[in-house]
């Protein structure tokens, strides 16, 4: 960011060099600024899952925890969706660096038959097309 104050000038139009004056006597050592009060401690908060430990009636319960349990189950199956597409991808034979289904596993830490899997069932999504 350039400097806003004006620079000093020779006659001919030619900045100057600043010159510092040196204070006499040891070097000062700027001190830090004391607190006027001490930061609270903070503990830690304990943890929570979806607040699920804070509802007492157990048909409640039953309820939403069911409700999270079908959203993680389709979260998951989406999750395994998208890394059959990767798998499928990362395979074909079309790309100059088309990893093999071992080098799939290891990456995925998966066995190279699930790796095998996973891209057949990957290249079906593909041919199915995104509508369905």
């Amino acid at each position: 960011m350039p400097d806003s104050h004006p620079q000093a000038s020779d006659q001919g139009g030619s900045p100057t060099p600043a010159v510092v004056p040196s204070v006499p006597g040891p070097a000062r050592r700027i001190r830090p600024v004391e607190l006027i009060f001490e930061p609270a401690g903070t503990e830690p908060e304990p943890e929570r899952f979806f607040d699920l430990e804070s509802i007492d009636d157990p048909s409640e319960l039953l309820s939403r925890s069911t409700e999270l349990a079908l959203a993680f189950r389709a979260a998951a199956e989406r999750a395994t969706d998208f890394q059959a597409l990767a798998a499928a991808q990362l395979a074909d034979p079309r790309r100059f660096d088309a990893l093999s289904a071992e080098q799939i596993a290891e990456r995925a830490d998966w066995t190279p038959d699930y790796a095998v899997r996973m891209v057949e069932y990957g290249r079906s999504l593909q041919r199915r097309g995104p509508e369905e």
